[in-house]
Order: structure tokens, then sequence, then C-alpha cells
């Protein structure tokens, strides 16, 4: 059975999406612990993210950095942490988190519950700043 992401990436399931190219893709996650948590994930589905081929982890490196930064220039945070568990998804997947204090980084916090509206201008807002 595929993937909650790869049915993400096929269409069958909607998401509030980022960017994307053929390879790669970026979306807001569901159960953010911060605005803007963003998910950005490798297209092939590889369970392990140091599995994956040298060109496809190196490239995903590069499209979350590019996502990164639009979610820095788009959501009021210091930073924007990058986290990498792969234990909650058998896809590989990259967690970008705007943070201000490192207790937003906190799995363990409880998740925001953000209405659609919000997350459809916070998607809006990112996307308006990729690049």
């Amino acid at each position: 059975m595929s993937s909650i992401f790869s049915r993400i990436i096929s269409g069958e399931i909607p998401c509030y999406k980022i960017a994307e190219n053929s390879d790669y893709l970026a979306f807001l996650d569901i159960n953010p612990l911060t605005k803007g948590h963003t998910l950005v994930i490798p297209k092939v589905e590889v369970d392990y993210i140091f599995d994956l081929e040298d060109e496809v982890y190196l490239g995903l490196q590069a499209f979350a950095k590019k996502v990164a930064l639009a979610i820095q220039k788009s959501i009021p945070c210091v930073r924007v942490g990058i986290c990498v568990m792969g234990l909650e998804v058998p896809h590989a997947h990259i967690h970008l988190i705007p943070f201000s204090s490192m207790a937003e980084m906190n799995f363990a916090n409880p998740k925001l519950k953000l209405d659609a509206n919000e997350m459809q201008e916070i998607c809006a807002a990112i996307k308006h700043e990729f690049s």
C-alpha cells in the first residue's frame, strides 16, 4: 500500500501545496507545531531518508533550502528549523519549522488547530515568496 505521502503526490489526498517540481513536493503539515510548519518530500517512495540515492538526497536538501527561505520571508520567526525523524510516515521527509524559541521545536508540544482559511493564507504567503 502506498504511503499517505505517495497518495498526496498522486492527488488522491489534497494538501496545501507550497512548491513542486518533477522530483519533490513541499506542503503544509496539517498538524503543525508552528504556523508555516512544512513537509518536504521526494516523489520517489523510500522509507528512510539515508536510503535515498545521493542525487535524490542532495536534491531534496536543495529544494528544502529554497522552501525554508520562502518560509522565513513570509512567517514571523527567528529561524526555520529542520528536523528529520522518519518514524511517523514510511516515506522520507523533512520538517521545516519556523521558530523563535527552542521550545517551539519540541514535537511533544500540542499541535496547532488551524482552520482551512488560515492554512490557505499561510500557504499563499509562502508560495508568494518561493522562487
